[in-house]
């Protein structure tokens, strides 16, 4: 089992920035890949970026050259930077991760999410 904990959403104006957190315990040493994403109000969840097992990143079309992801795997804690931020970024920001242990997939975590919004 892992349990993943987000924190840095809020309430920030077009243009500004917010970093998100997300914070993993329990079975730490079965997670072989990292994620945020998000889901607007009657949207699909979406991909916001990724960090594999070998720290190759990967980013949504929609938020590329706008967020960095970061992996501090000492510290397990995966984070979100968000630049310029648009009001179609507001959304419920999710950390996901998938676990891989004995030779074997071991499912996905997530956690219970964060509010973004954005607005003027």
């Amino acid at each position: 089992q892992v349990q993943l904990v987000e924190s840095g959403g809020g309430f920030q104006q077009p243009g500004g920035s917010l970093r998100l957190s997300c914070a993993a315990s329990g079975e730490v040493f079965s997670i072989y890949a990292w994620a945020w994403y998000r889901q607007a109000p009657g949207k699909q969840r979406e991909l916001v970026a990724s960090v594999g097992a070998m720290d190759e990143k990967n980013y949504g079309d929609s938020v590329r050259g706008r967020v960095d992801i970061t992996l501090h795997r000492a510290e397990n804690i995966l984070y979100l930077q968000m630049n310029d931020l648009k009001p179609e970024d507001t959304a419920v920001y999710y950390c996901k991760v998938d676990t891989y242990s004995a030779g074997a997939y071991r499912g996905d975590y997530w956690g219970q999410g964060t509010q973004v919004t954005v607005s003027s």
